[in-house]
């Protein structure tokens, strides 16, 4: 049997996807920071191609600009959230207030690996999950959020 501080195959274990926080900077409480899910952390870049006269075997492929796609962001219906708050005043009332928030992936000692910090969020659309009478399940919000760009922090 191995000994608990020596290395194993590998030496390395990835992180599990399912020990994450999510922290609105300046806004929300303790029940703003848990969702079911976080999807849309990637960017790429566009393409432009040039077409090199004499050149037919190939065209240049040059990077562009860089795309985010939108941060969806999923979890139990709550009834008293500054987050959503903030969601329906930028939806209703059309005043939209940019957020910074962190999305912190952790360890099992609850410190963050890794963090996201996504720049420039904004509300673009809140939804929430079908009611079913013949399906147990719980009702789930869902929050989808534009943002400029974000910065990956490792600890």
């Amino acid at each position: 049997m191995a000994e608990a501080n020596k290395p194993v195959a590998g030496g390395y274990y990835p992180p599990v996807g399912f020990h994450f926080r999510v922290v609105f900077l300046g806004l929300g409480n303790d029940n703003d920071q848990r969702f079911q899910s976080v999807s849309g952390l990637n960017v790429e870049f566009d393409v432009e191609t040039v077409k090199e006269g004499g050149e037919n075997r190939f065209e240049h492929k040059l990077p562009g600009r860089a795309k985010y796609p939108d941060l969806s962001l999923k979890r139990g219906l709550l009834k008293d959230s500054s987050v959503i708050a903030w969601c329906r005043n930028a939806l209703k009332n059309r005043e939209i207030e940019p957020a910074t928030l962190e999305v912190s992936l952790l360890n099992e000692n609850h410190d963050p690996l890794i963090t996201w910090k996504v720049f420039n969020a904004w509300p673009r659309k809140w939804s929430v999950s079908d009611f079913n009478a013949g399906e147990n399940a719980v009702v789930v919000e869902t929050l989808d959020l534009c943002y400029s760009y974000f910065n990956v922090e490792t600890s």
